[in-house]
């Protein structure tokens, strides 16, 4: 692959970001009417994490790793039910979305780059959709909710009671779908080690104006059935017995940890080092019990609690938490184990390889974001005005010659909101 070139035309049309994925979209919907019923109704979400998966594929087109990543998103995308021929389709629209927002930069030789790339990222998505499905595993698991317990107006623990034997590591998430929201998959943290019972834990905290936090939070109770996909993640225990390890969370971040913590309990009870709870608030603090009782069965780590003043009238959680990882030392010797929102993981990582924490044993996953992307703007006039509301096209309407498909005058999305 020429990778330089696949990146440089990547740089452009990553300028206009919004614009290319909205004409990606469209020209997929045009050209395959059916498609659409495949994807949720609320398609912002979807658009952005299509582009954050974009860039991590460009960004790691020379990475050893890509092909695993590949694989594992190919075993994901089942639950989407993927086919090859939506793979196909996929291709087409995105190329003819790359060739639209690329302009003159988009060559030739450029098209068989991508043509060449995107075929690489196919088959090893499809091998690994394959693989999975060959070792019998399902695209999806259904389980009963036999459990909602809230914290407060914007929190709830949902214990769940998969169907069929649920496999996963502690300290691993899953994607969820409810009947609620049609279409739509979330990524929730496991909150627990593997029970006897086989029941999880998803800890759930409301995301403003998110249809799926405040379904769950809200609205699903006991006797309802979620479908959970396949589990994923890095953030697993890979400390050896007594070693030492420092375990970092924040919010709902609790919940890996806590499943982290149950699974040192029950087979690693001499385990050393220690343990940060981290709150914007003493409110907010819920599962501070539960790590009571952990740190008890695990005297040698120590447990540190840290939230705002109260009434202060701004968060001091995090800058609290950093002024006490730099009173503490050993970071060379320690694993850390780090959960919690996006900006804090980023925060807390640079303040850690700071102290001498090394890098390859600082452990965390970062979940698909659910805001907007981050893109450079194509103009200035982009820092001040926000994207439009996207009209998105109806496959069940006709085109303007009385056909399904591009009409001959269709025209793509413009920027005329500038």
């Amino acid at each position: 692959m020429d990778l330089p070139l696949l990146r440089s035309t990547f740089a452009v049309v990553e300028r206009r970001a919004e614009h290319a994925v909205t004409y990606f979209y469209s020209h997929l919907f045009w050209r395959n009417p059916g498609v659409r019923a495949l994807f949720p109704e609320d398609m912002v979400p979807q658009r952005d994490r299509l582009f954050a998966a974009l860039t991590h594929v460009v960004t790691s087109l020379d990475d050893p790793g890509l092909a695993a990543y590949l694989g594992r998103l190919g075993r994901d995308h089942r639950k989407f039910l993927a086919s090859p021929a939506l793979y196909a389709a996929v291709g087409e629209s995105l190329l003819a979305a790359f060739a639209h927002t690329a302009g003159a930069v988009w060559t030739i030789e450029a098209e068989k780059a991508w043509s060449e790339a995107y075929g690489r990222v196919a088959d090893l998505m499809l091998a690994g959709a394959e693989e999975s499905t060959a070792a019998g595993e399902p695209p999806w698991w259904d389980a009963d909710v036999v459990g909602h317990e809230r914290h407060g107006d914007d929190l709830a623990v949902l214990t769940l009671r998969p169907r069929r034997p649920y496999p996963f590591l502690p300290g691993q998430y899953a994607g969820v779908s409810s009947l609620r929201v049609p279409r739509v998959w979330r990524t929730y943290s496991l909150g627990n080690a593997p029970r006897e019972d086989g029941t999880l834990d998803l800890h759930v905290s409301r995301i403003p104006g998110g249809a799926m936090s405040t379904a769950l939070v809200d609205e699903v109770r006991p006797g309802e059935t979620l479908r959970l996909s396949a589990s994923g993640g890095t953030t697993v225990s890979r400390t050896a017995p007594g070693a030492l390890r420092t375990y970092i969370c924040a919010g709902t971040g609790w919940a890996p940890v806590r499943a982290l913590l149950e699974e040192a309990a029950g087979s690693d009870p001499d385990a050393e080092g220690r343990i940060f709870a981290v709150a914007r608030s003493r409110d907010h603090l819920y599962g501070r019990e539960e790590l009571d009782r952990l740190a008890a069965r695990l005297p040698g780590l120590s447990v540190t609690y840290i939230a705002s003043a109260p009434r202060h009238p701004r968060d001091q959680a995090t800058e609290r938490l950093l002024t006490a990882l730099r009173s503490c030392g050993r970071w060379p010797d320690h694993d850390v184990y780090l959960a919690g929102p996006p900006g804090f993981l980023t925060e807390v990582c640079e303040v850690l390889a700071e102290l001498g924490a090394d890098p390859a044993r600082t452990r965390h996953d970062t979940l698909p974001p659910v805001g907007r992307f981050a893109t450079r703007p194509a103009t200035r006039a982009e820092w001040l005005l926000g994207p439009p509301a996207i009209r998105w096209h109806d496959p069940a309407a006709r085109s303007p010659r009385g056909e399904r498909g591009l009409p001959s005058d269709f025209r793509p999305p413009r920027d005329d909101w500038l």
